[in-house]
């Protein structure tokens, strides 16, 4: 399983003085380590056994470590951060990364540089992020998991040469800090370097080998190279190690999707939901089975499976879970052709997050991307003069944020005009500017080549489309539920 990084979180600490006194914190400075700030040593080791089963990507069993650290300082930074990452929920994760922002001037120049990292992902502020993240890694050249941050954030980014050039200084720094090979192997499979991603993750396995997640992250390789069955043999190997890693249930699904064996995938999923150790976990199987039942050409079960994901986040009022579930909705609706009723639920999940108490930053970003929708169903029905209009608003905002994700929306905005248009050559441009971790641009890429009468080429990219085997991405299925209905 891949690491989540949203950003680069932290959170709270205060006595800084004393701190130093209690922590080491200067010997933490003198050994180029961002400092552990806390007022209690026995918080800390509880934070320290946590951190290293987070860093393995045991979420949940690291929460009760984080817990423990917090209640005997709750003004534990560090603890805050972690905690965040491991939440069940997104309200949750907010409040954590609410708690970090508000005591970020009580923690160390390092720890404050994570938590403003991670605010500026969030709200979409990446040059920020990127800022913060560069001057982390400047104060602490020597420390590994500084490296390891900023090669995530250019990961995500997509310059996976960056990646690769931080994490191997990361693992020159600590040549057994065990995250960072995980990270070199999914780096290396975006590039389609498959023998160096193998060979990064057997250095994972053979670092940890009693831990579920490197054996999680290899069968995710083997997915990838569409070899299934041998992937599959390996999320079990996961599992045995630990019955309750959901990441290999979800992968196992994934791979019986691929094999067409959707009834078996689901199986799987409701193993998972009925022994979830809490409402994430059980969400996450409801949307695997979305991602199943839409895989298998069932749009209707796929909404009631997300209908079933929508009420438990509804329970608790998680309006960033609710934003989230009511835009799957509207796009599988979209997928079905129903227009109306999909621009229905994006104007239903920018209500949700409008009314929230979230930050009028992530209020901004969801009127933004409201633009992005609302431009799709405009262009759908045919009224390509206001998507246009929407989407040059969406491309202004887009640039003024320097928001790279923003951007690639902008030119898949750009891309479906010109395919609508039958421009075909300026849609191939735009479309080469997208997300290249979408199989949809790749799908869409394939009709401009189709529109240009070069067979070859559009064949090529709906195959690449069709096996992109990406993991957790509904957009997976919504193109191979497209490819698959063309002629052969």
């Amino acid at each position: 399983m891949k690491k989540f990084i949203l950003s680069g979180f932290i959170f709270f600490a205060s006595f800084l003085t004393v701190l130093v006194l209690l922590t080491g914190c200067t010997k933490k400075e003198d050994d180029g380590k961002i400092p552990i700030t806390t007022v209690s040593e026995e918080a800390k080791q509880d934070f320290l056994k946590g951190r290293d089963l987070s860093e393995k990507l045991k979420q949940q069993e690291s929460l009760q470590h984080f817990e423990n650290a917090l209640t005997k300082d709750n003004n534990f930074a560090f603890a805050y951060y972690y905690h965040a990452f491991a939440n069940p929920t997104t309200k949750g994760f907010f409040e954590d990364l609410d708690k970090a922002v508000a005591l970020a001037d009580k923690v160390s120049e390092g720890e404050k540089l994570m938590i403003m990292a991670f605010q500026a992902g969030v709200n979409g502020e990446q040059k920020k992020q990127e800022e913060h993240l560069v001057k982390l890694v400047q104060l602490y050249p020597k420390d590994e998991r500084a490296h390891s941050l900023l090669a995530q954030f250019y990961s995500g980014q997509q310059d996976y040469a960056k990646a690769i050039e931080h994490l191997k200084m990361s693992t020159e720094l600590a040549p057994n800090y065990s995250s960072s090979y995980n990270t070199l192997g999914y780096s290396n499979i975006n590039l389609g370097n498959y023998t160096e991603a193998e060979s990064a993750f057997k250095k994972y396995i053979e670092l940890i080998p009693d831990d579920p997640n490197p054996y999680d992250s290899y069968a995710e390789l083997l997915m990838k190279e569409g070899k299934y069955e041998e992937s599959i043999e390996q999320y079990r190997k996961a599992l045995v190690i630990d019955p309750n890693f959901v990441s290999s249930f979800l992968g196992i699904s994934y791979n019986y999707n691929f094999l067409g064996k959707h009834e078996d995938a689901r199986k799987e999923l409701q193993t998972l939901y009925d022994k979830a150790r809490n409402d994430g976990e059980r969400n996450q199987a409801l949307f695997a089975m979305t991602v199943s039942y839409t895989d298998e050409g069932n749009f209707n079960k796929a909404m009631e499976a997300m209908q079933k994901q929508y009420v438990v986040d509804e329970k608790i009022n998680d309006a960033g879970a609710m934003n989230g579930d009511l835009n799957t909705i509207g796009n599988i609706l979209f997928e079905a052709g129903k227009y109306d009723e999909a621009m229905k639920k994006y104007e239903q999940a920018v209500e949700v997050i409008l009314a929230s108490n979230l930050s009028n930053e992530l209020k901004e970003n969801t009127k933004k991307f409201h633009l992005y929708n609302t431009a799709r169903v405009w262009l759908m029905k045919n009224n390509i003069k206001g998507a246009k209009e929407k989407a040059n608003e969406f491309s202004e905002k887009a640039s003024m944020a320097n928001n790279t994700f923003q951007i690639w929306l902008s030119h898949e905005l750009s891309g479906l005009i010109a395919l609508q248009e039958k421009d075909f050559k300026k849609a191939e441009s735009e479309f080469k500017m997208a997300n290249q971790q979408n199989p949809y641009t790749y799908y869409r890429l394939g009709l401009a080549y189709q529109g240009m009468k070069n067979k070859e080429m559009a064949d090529k990219h709906f195959k690449m489309a069709a096996n992109f085997n990406a993991v957790t991405n509904l957009n997976q299925s919504f193109v191979r539920v497209k490819t698959g209905k063309m002629p052969g």
